[in-house]
């Protein structure tokens, strides 16, 4: 017992030692533990509201309207069984997961090969002007990309459309199209992040001892096979904390882009948790139904993220914790 204490005191000798070397990086991350502290903890009291039949009152401030709102049924749980009894939960369910996973499967695998050509490019000139093109479509907004789809996409005067009637075919409404919505929704988000998610793998490999690559060619390696042995164990630690990180958002799909992209035709396909949740509870102000619905899906989110972890941790033998 004696040991375990001085163990202890050891431990928290040695990282006072280290906070008091280096006091200047602390300080300088204090602001973002600030940040995170007053936007994202402080407000986790509002998740209240999903279990509370809520309903503002102009003469109690916010807090105390969410104390004294009575509970929604045994344990609060009416809203929540309301949702997954709801004629809408199958459909929002099918749609959030399918639009994740096919963002996961298609868009995850991109930038790491997109990583892998570019570090195949001897020549920096070409290298760094093909990187710099590849980033500038991430630092366009969501409206930007989206009336950038419209006007490329347009039945009447749209360049797909114009060459499609030039060989002979109907034009297609594609933003009117429900089967389009989910492949354009996933190749428009692959097209934005491709260039800057492939950043994160270059960094790693420019880790990479050059004399393995050298070892390798004197040994009769092939580029294909340098690429298979050298460069992809390099980045293995990177991809499986990416992929682990990327699982836990299969049913984060963000309301903003689909909001811009979908309409009453493309409802059926389009519809995701987000958008219900933004319609439910801030347009028909209906707050506790909304927060439940986005409790669920943060709920659901979080299985994802610790089943890839014990995953990876089993088959990779890499996890976040």
């Amino acid at each position: 017992m004696r040991e375990a204490i001085m163990g202890r005191k050891n431990r928290w000798s040695e990282i006072g030692r280290k906070a008091k070397k280096q006091k200047v990086l602390l300080l300088l991350l204090l602001p973002a533990i600030a940040y995170f502290f007053i936007f994202n903890y402080i407000p986790i009291y509002g998740v209240l509201i999903a279990f509370k039949n809520f309903r503002m009152q102009a003469d109690q401030s916010f807090l105390k309207t969410i104390l004294e709102a009575p509970w929604a049924g045994p344990f609060g749980l009416d809203h929540f069984k309301a949702f997954v009894n709801g004629p809408f939960f199958w459909k929002l369910l099918r749609n959030t997961f399918l639009l994740g996973i096919y963002s996961l499967v298609f868009g995850f695998p991109i930038p790491i090969l997109f990583a892998l050509l570019l570090n195949e490019l001897r020549r920096k000139f070409y290298k760094s002007f093909v990187q710099t093109i590849s980033y500038l479509p991430y630092f366009l907004s969501v409206v930007a990309v989206i009336g950038m789809m419209k006007m490329v996409l347009s039945p009447g005067s749209g360049i797909v459309n114009v060459l499609l009637t030039k060989l002979g075919l109907e034009p297609i409404y594609f933003m009117a199209d429900a089967g389009w919505f989910r492949f354009l929704f996933v190749s428009s988000g692959i097209w934005t992040s491709m260039g800057m998610g492939a950043v994160i793998y270059l960094a790693a490999l420019s880790k990479v001892d050059a004399e393995q690559y050298e070892s390798a060619v004197i040994d009769g390696a092939t580029r294909l096979r340098q690429m298979w042995h050298i460069t992809l164990p390099a980045i293995k630690p990177v991809v499986v904390i990416t992929l682990i990180l990327n699982m836990s958002g299969v049913l984060s799909v963000g309301s903003e882009k689909i909001i811009l992209m979908y309409n009453s035709l493309t409802y059926e396909t389009a519809d995701v948790f987000s958008t219900f949740v933004y319609r439910r509870g801030l347009v028909e102000l209906d707050f506790s139904f909304g927060a439940a619905v986005d409790l669920f899906n943060a709920i659901v989110n979080i299985l994802f993220l610790v089943t890839a972890n014990y995953l990876a941790r089993k088959v990779a033998n890499e996890s976040l914790w």
